[in-house]
């Protein structure tokens, strides 16, 4: 006796924006065939419908993908082949995946130059309670977004109103230097270490702002060593 097969079904997905097919589609369907090899499914579209075919969760998998994606759009995003894989790798993880997939318009933050999406569960949750926390801690490896998507989220409550300065902060050496037996002024021995806070900066916004907020006291770079008695009042830290 066979074993039994897994449940097939077919979603049928309505878009009502015809203008942003072609890039969530990509060219010549490029991002449904990744969407198709990726989740094991069929996708055929005609106008704007998508139907897909497949596993039942599977097929429910690569509509939540395809919504997700569509979203994205609609919020002004552009949507390339590195995005598609970021939502396929986020809609891996699981529940979590998919909950920060469906709801990646809730954690996207604006700044004056650009929007910036979480790329995995875990950049989801972190811009949450960020967004919820008066003092969040981030642990991870080098590269996985701590310090950019935190001084975003300074950046859009600066942007908001919500705050009246940022304080960016690091360590100036590394373990085992000491800024006196490093060449130059304070400002040459300490800024190579703060290279990736004003890095983050001029990503979010327009080069003369950094310099005018900067220089207006909106927005201090300082090492680490520095803040000790500091009174930092409705400041993002």
């Amino acid at each position: 006796m066979g074993s039994p097969r897994n449940p097939e079904k077919s979603v049928v997905l309505e878009f009502d924006d015809n203008r942003l097919l072609p890039q969530l589609f990509g060219s010549h369907n490029i991002h449904l065939a990744r969407i198709e090899q990726e989740l094991d499914v069929s996708l055929n579209s005609k106008g704007n419908l998508v139907t897909i075919s497949g596993v039942h969760e599977l097929a429910d998998t690569a509509g939540v993908v395809l919504k997700g994606l569509y979203a994205r759009l609609k919020d002004g995003h552009n949507v390339d082949s590195t995005e598609v894989d970021v939502a396929l790798r986020m809609i891996a993880a699981g529940e979590k995946g998919k909950a920060a997939l469906n709801n990646a318009k809730l954690y996207a933050v604006r700044t004056r130059k650009r929007h910036i999406m979480p790329r995995s569960p875990q950049q989801a949750c972190y811009l949450d309670l960020i967004e919820r926390s008066d003092l969040t801690f981030g642990l991870g490896p080098a590269g996985t977004g701590k310090t950019y998507l935190a001084v975003a989220k300074a950046v859009e409550a600066l942007v908001k109103g919500e705050i009246d300065r940022i304080i960016l902060s690091r360590p100036a050496v590394e373990a085992g230097e000491q800024l006196g037996f490093l060449p130059g002024d304070m400002r040459e021995k300490v800024d190579p270490y703060l290279r990736p806070l004003y890095d983050a900066l001029h990503d979010m916004l327009p080069y003369n702002q950094v310099a005018t907020k900067i220089e207006n006291g909106e927005i201090e770079i300082a090492p680490l060593a520095f803040m000790r008695g500091r009174t930092l009042d409705n400041a993002f830290v």
